[in-house]
């Protein structure tokens, strides 16, 4: 990802809407990055980078920075996506009705800057405090390390 995409390091602290044309966009995200973000597109199941990961630390949006999940809250769903059961902030993600596909979902997108990072899914039955999926794209993600990675 380019550096200009997320504003620094400590742009996710902040809900101060983060506001770009689609030309600019284009420019600060990857061709995957952009389907997926700016697009409401879906990278393939298993092909994300941090569907499997354990690694401790924080998810942030990778179109502007935004802390979205901890690591804390991923649990493995086997579904090909990196699964969550609630944001680090309930008001990191909006929800809205997604009506694509033939089938009525909710999708998530990062408050701060608009992007699609996936859908919601609930009672399904996980082991989780609140049966919510919250099953986001890994190119949506970049994955701030609690220290160093081992």
């Amino acid at each position: 990802m380019d550096e200009e995409a997320m504003d620094g390091k400590d742009a996710g602290r902040t809900q101060e809407p983060v506001r770009k044309s689609e030309e600019e966009w284009r420019r600060l995200l990857d061709p995957e990055a952009y389907t997926v973000l700016r697009q409401s597109g879906t990278e393939r199941p298993w092909s994300g980078e941090y569907v499997s990961t354990d690694v401790k630390g924080v998810y942030r949006c990778r179109a502007c920075g935004a802390e979205l999940f901890r690591s804390d809250e991923k649990f493995d769903s086997h579904c090909g996506w990196p699964s969550f059961y609630d944001p680090a902030d309930s008001s990191a993600v909006t929800l809205h009705e997604d009506r694509s596909l033939g089938m009525i979902r909710t999708e998530v997108r990062c408050s701060r800057c608009d992007s699609h990072l996936g859908h919601v899914f609930r009672g399904e039955g996980y082991p989780t405090p609140t049966d919510d999926r919250y099953c986001i794209n890994s190119v949506a993600l970049t994955l701030e390390a609690d220290g160093p990675v081992e």
